[in-house]
């Protein structure tokens, strides 16, 4: 008798998982439809060229050096253009006045950073490298240099305008201008390489 009633009292219940797994058909098809996929970017950068140019090097070095208060574009050994900060005059006005210069904060305590196009002239350096690719089309790689105080988001700014530039398309003599035309992307100089400033 003791051992029917022991036999029985070791037999382990059933667990039904049919609810749960009515759960799980609608949960993971929901999660799925709902979940947002992040995109990532990326900057795709090479590293310095060697001193040997390569087959199809066109004799040319370009570097463009990004300082904290100028842009600068260089041969490799010396400059050939060079771009003041758009504000320089009043930060170097303040800093002639002996007051220090404060950095703008967020709430957060961050400090803000004004975009690229208010600090450097990207036109005048759009202009400079359109020039210098009307000169030597073959030639694609391109070398920039920073120093360390420039933020990444200039970085970045100064290294979209070296890539591509937006030109309007070259009209034949004697043709008249399309007034819908729209902008064409020219590629400049996309194989960039990262290195500290001089």
């Amino acid at each position: 008798m003791r051992n029917r009633r022991h036999s029985r009292s070791k037999e382990a219940p059933e667990l039904d998982i049919t609810a749960f797994l009515n759960l799980m058909v609608v949960l993971v098809p929901f999660l799925l439809v709902s979940a947002v996929f992040s995109r990532v970017t990326i900057l795709e950068l090479n590293m310095p060229a060697g001193a040997g140019g390569g087959a199809d090097d066109p004799g040319v070095t370009l570097e463009v050096v990004v300082r904290k208060d100028v842009l600068e574009i260089s041969d490799g050994s010396k400059v050939v253009a060079r771009f003041p900060n758009l504000n320089l005059g009043e930060a170097g006005a303040s800093e002639g006045e002996g007051e220090p210069t404060e950095t703008p904060v967020d709430e957060h305590g961050m400090p803000i950073v004004p975009p690229t196009e208010e600090v450097y002239d990207l036109a005048q350096l759009r202009e400079q490298l359109i020039r210098i690719k009307q000169t030597y089309p073959e030639k694609t790689d391109s070398t920039l240099l920073m120093e360390p105080e420039v933020a990444y988001e200039h970085l970045v700014g100064v290294m979209d305008t070296v890539r591509s530039a937006q030109v309007m398309p070259k009209l034949e003599e004697g043709a008249v201008p399309d007034p819908d035309a729209k902008p064409e992307t020219m590629e400049l100089f996309p194989d960039i390489s990262l290195g500290d400033a001089p």
